[in-house]
């Protein structure tokens, strides 16, 4: 079944390449979405596709890549869109 996911990364995850460790991972899966900073320091990410997928790729973050410090990640379930053709890094 297809969902969104709107994800909040806390930690030490902007200025070490996190968002490319993301945009890499989302696109393998084949997921749709974006991923930001923030200017609180955080990464936004908004994620369509299958569940499982998703779930696969919010564990990857939750270790992230080795120059990240990933200390929480927020997870709010939303209803597929569609509304997104390819994974992008958003500046």
């Amino acid at each position: 079944m297809k969902v969104a996911a709107h994800i909040i990364v806390k930690g030490m995850v902007q200025g070490v390449g996190f968002r490319w460790f993301v945009d890499k991972h989302a696109r393998n899966l084949g997921l749709t979405g974006y991923v930001k900073n923030l200017f609180s320091g955080d990464v936004e990410v908004m994620v369509e596709g299958e569940r499982g997928l998703i779930e696969e790729l919010i564990e990857k973050m939750k270790v992230g890549n080795r120059f990240s410090n990933v200390v929480d990640v927020k997870i709010k379930w939303k209803e597929f869109s569609g509304q997104y053709s390819s994974f992008q890094i958003q500046f």
